[in-house]
């Protein structure tokens, strides 16, 4: 009797052990979503990456090693045509087989119009960008979610619009969003993954936690510069400042498929000036020069901000460091003396 039960354990052990390999084939298109779906998976699997490095899916091409993990994988992830536009017709041959969670149609998400032109209207620079911030609120505490002490968009209800490009799809630059994406991961894999259920449950719960603790995080760090106007590369940050009541003046470009002309920087330039616009962010994949153009001759100083991650090295914990980054980096830049 007793040499059956021991020989018994080793077999449940293995079993366990050997849930991994069961887990379905996974892809994820950009480190943000892989980010989330990898930390949903942390003991079942482990999601491939098709944008990885410091690649924009903005400019992104797709490569045959990519063609073929899109046809083996079993759930594929991403956010839609307006921000992966690459992915749109492979998914159609190449995805045919797998379940494709398109993750702009979660539910719960908060979804923000682009705005027109590098130099965006008044309303987006002060009192009133601030001043309706509670009704992002307000609807996340319809949802179950509570949101105190943060002030939110004034148009986070009333934009959640399906019409694809026509919403701003950085949509992961809101936690609360990255919440609603990852309960929207959660419920894909649980239905393509029965087997692994509990742990994807549990891991999204935790998930879900600190996903609370850094947003608290994060209006401690930019609570000190929130109010000082500063200029982004392209408009990528809407979810973030109306999260966090920052000053996102104005952008070089809407798109970064489309370099600014002579007009356009000297339009953000003067906006600088006149603005007294303390910081101008540039990206790591695209023409960083541009911001020294548009700083010359003024007090701004230089900064970075990276909202794909692209100098991030990929994994479950890279949401975060994404996250802090734009936040100190907010911080540092909008912190210094002229």
């Amino acid at each position: 009797m007793k040499l059956g039960l021991t020989l018994a354990i080793p077999a449940i052990l293995l079993a366990g052990a050997s849930k991994a390999a069961d887990a379905p084939a996974v892809v994820t298109s950009i480190k943000p979503i892989h980010s989330l779906v990898s930390a949903i998976m942390q003991g079942a699997g482990t999601p491939e990456l098709i944008v990885d490095g410091a690649a924009s899916p903005h400019t992104y091409n797709l490569k045959p090693s990519d063609a073929s993990a899109l046809q083996n994988a079993k759930v594929i992830f991403w956010v839609g045509p307006g921000l992966e536009a690459f992915l749109e017709k492979p998914l159609e041959s190449l995805g045919s087989g797998a379940t494709i969670a398109e993750l702009e149609d979660a539910p719960g998400l908060v979804k923000l119009k682009f705005r027109e032109g590098g130099a965006f209207e008044p309303h987006d620079d002060g009192d009133e960008a601030e001043a309706g911030h509670e009704h992002e609120e307000a609807g996340h505490e319809e949802a179950g979610h509570e949101e105190a002490g943060h002030d939110h968009d004034a148009h986070a209800e009333g934009e959640h619009d399906d019409g694809h490009g026509e919403f701003d799809t950085h949509l992961w630059l809101n936690p609360m969003n990255a919440k609603a994406l990852a309960a929207e991961i959660t419920t894909t894999l649980v239905a393509a993954d029965p087997a692994n259920a509990l742990t994807y449950q549990a891991n999204a719960k935790a998930l879900d936690e600190k996903i609370d603790a850094l947003d608290k995080e994060i209006t401690g760090i930019v609570a000190p510069v929130k109010d000082k106007p500063f200029i982004v590369f392209h408009d990528a940050y809407q979810y973030f400042e109306h999260r966090y009541a920052v000053r996102v003046a104005g952008s070089i470009t809407v798109s970064p498929e489309t370099m600014p002309g002579a007009e356009r920087i000297s339009e953000i330039h003067k906006k600088v000036g006149d603005l007294g616009a303390t910081c101008v962010f540039a990206e790591p994949q695209f023409e960083p020069r541009l911001v020294n153009v548009v700083i010359e001759g003024t007090d701004a100083k230089a900064g970075v901000l990276d909202p794909e991650a692209a100098t991030l090295e990929a994994g479950p914990d890279l949401y975060f460091t994404l996250m802090r980054g734009i936040a100190n980096s907010m911080k540092d830049c909008l912190s210094r003396e002229s």
